[in-house]
């Protein structure tokens, strides 16, 4: 099942995507399917008549994780670790797909990271991982920006992967997807810069699902980030990046500069 979350002029809503490709439509859902089992209402909207908007903004964190593909690593000049390697993003660096990626003054250097992203249904804690697939709600497509340069300066990479802005997530919430061997794809101005498959994660989702759990609550609607393969870059202004996950559906967003 696809879920959108989109508005036709007014608050945002969520809809079951159903149809062939150019025709689809939105089966409108009663609130929130965070909070309420799937209820359509009976009312339907053509696709191509609403705007999308990212497919859940986090409760409380995004959850992001590091050097989680070896090649990756390996093009920074880092080491592959020895576990999972996380840091937080604000739920404020959140935007949809569409919605423009802006380079903030402070960076000389804005990189794309296409990433896999994992969507919680449920509170948890310690999540043994044989158990993950009960507290997960679904998947979406991220883009895990990063200024660069202050990633390299600070130490701290909150300010490197938090600006707003910074985590365009979307087009939607896939719930009955297997993750385990999926195609990762990056394309700017439509060439392609990442092309890579969540079977080369060096820990799955299974796991980094524990692993985070292990250390903080998660609530429902907090996004854990996977990792992005090689062939992460900078982007200009101008320019457009796309990020697409097999079976999950393309992320496009126009990337500008803070007037």
């Amino acid at each position: 099942m696809r879920i959108a979350r989109f508005t036709a002029g007014g608050d945002p809503r969520f809809g079951v995507v159903e149809g062939e490709p150019g025709s689809e439509q939105l089966v409108v859902l009663t609130g929130d399917p965070l909070f309420m089992p799937v209820q359509p209402t009976g009312e339907k909207i053509d696709l191509e008549e609403v705007r999308l908007l990212a497919p859940v903004i986090p409760r409380s964190k995004v959850v992001g994780i590091g050097r989680n593909y070896a090649a990756h690593a390996a093009e920074l000049g880092n080491e592959v670790p020895a576990e999972p390697l996380a840091f937080l993003k604000p739920n404020t660096s959140v935007v949809g797909p569409g919605d423009p990626i802006v380079l903030p003054p402070q960076s000389s250097r804005v990189d794309y990271e296409g990433e896999l992203a994992v969507v919680i249904g449920r509170l948890c804690r310690d999540v043994p991982v044989e158990r993950v697939p009960e507290v997960v709600l679904g998947y979406t497509v991220a883009n895990d920006v990063t200024a660069r340069d202050l990633q390299s300066s600070d130490g701290q990479w909150w300010r490197a992967k938090g600006f707003d802005s910074f985590c365009p997530l979307g087009p939607y919430l896939v719930t009955d997807v297997d993750v385990r061997d999926l195609r990762v794809t990056t394309r700017l101005d439509g060439v392609v810069v990442q092309d890579g498959r969540t079977s080369q994660m060096i820990f799955d989702v299974p796991t980094l699902v524990a692993h985070v759990s292990a250390a903080m609550t998660l609530l429902p609607g907090d996004v854990i980030l996977t990792g992005t393969p090689e062939g992460v870059g900078p982007m200009v202004a101008g320019q457009r990046v796309e990020v697409e996950v097999e079976g999950l559906g393309t992320l496009s967003n126009p990337v500008v500069t803070r007037s």
